[in-house]
């Protein structure tokens, strides 16, 4: 039987592998309509080699799929299966033909839900033990916690296509941002940024979350502040607005790691705050 410890490493890296196929496939398939056609840090560009790239991608599609099923049959966590199950049939629709929900604006919620509610979620509950045969409960604070992945990482793809709007329109790629407009587009990142900080005041008071959680992820405003100033600045500029990403990516970081820790603090020192119904013993 495997320890939690032993799990959550395993799961990690077959989930690294899963992420780094939906980047592959990604960029094959936008070089097939010609949506990267200029975008330098395409693989495919990088490579030089279309087919090394896709038949990489479903190696490790192969390899992360079979890995991250094994982890939850051993467990014994169908549950957990189910929502992983549920997190790769979305990315495969998110891009790869026929489907290509991408295209259709559909990017964006179809992100949320992969890395939110249901990669977040699935893991998890694959921290249960095996040995003691432990399934943990679904909870207040792991679904709260799984939201704001979510939308911290949808942020981020939404932030992704600024600085290739044009590009995207010529081959029929209708993102949200693309539909939007830049200007609109940047009023949308000021309203989730604020969305995010206020769901995790709102999970806070409604002891969803730990107090903790709540102190910690508010020391990461600073760079929320940078995320929303610099769009709303750049947004009509392609070159510089390229780094609005990346500064997404940082906020992602940093938020996380916050909640994290604001949970495992809260976990040390009970008397801080955390619900009682966090799920662990």
């Amino acid at each position: 039987m495997e320890e939690p410890s032993s799990t959550f490493l395993t799961k990690n890296e077959k989930e690294w592998w899963r992420t780094l196929r939906i980047r592959l496939t990604n960029d094959v398939y936008d070089f097939d309509t010609g949506a990267d056609v200029n975008k330098k840090e395409s693989v495919v560009n990088l490579l030089g080699s279309r087919t090394g790239t896709l038949v990489s991608a479903y190696l490790l599609l192969a390899l992360g799929f079979l890995g991250l099923a094994w982890v939850p049959v051993k467990a014994g966590n169908m549950r957990a299966i189910l929502l992983l199950g549920c997190a790769v049939i979305s990315g495969y629709i998110y891009q790869c033909p026929p489907f290509r929900l991408s295209y259709k604006g559909l990017g964006e919620p179809l992100c949320f839900a992969v890395f939110g509610p249901f990669a977040t979620t699935a893991f998890y509950l694959l921290q249960g033990s095996t040995r003691e045969v432990i399934h943990l409960p679904f909870t207040a604070p792991i679904l709260s916690a799984s939201l704001l992945i979510g939308v911290a990482t949808a942020l981020i793809l939404f932030c992704s296509h600024f600085h290739q709007i044009e590009g995207d329109r010529a081959v029929g790629k209708m993102s949200l941002l693309v539909r939007l407009g830049t200007k609109r587009g940047s009023g949308v990142v000021k309203l989730t940024v604020i969305g995010l900080y206020v769901l995790t005041f709102s999970f806070g008071l409604s002891s969803a979350l730990p107090l903790t959680c709540i102190f910690l992820c508010g020391l990461t405003l600073p760079i929320a502040r940078l995320v929303v100033s610099f769009v709303k600045e750049n947004h009509n500029d392609k070159h510089k607005i390229f780094m609005a990403k990346y500064y997404c990516v940082r906020l992602h970081s940093l938020f996380g790691t916050a909640l994290a820790a604001g949970l495992v603090v809260s976990r040390m020192f009970p008397k801080l705050g955390l619900p009682s119904t966090f799920g662990f013993s």
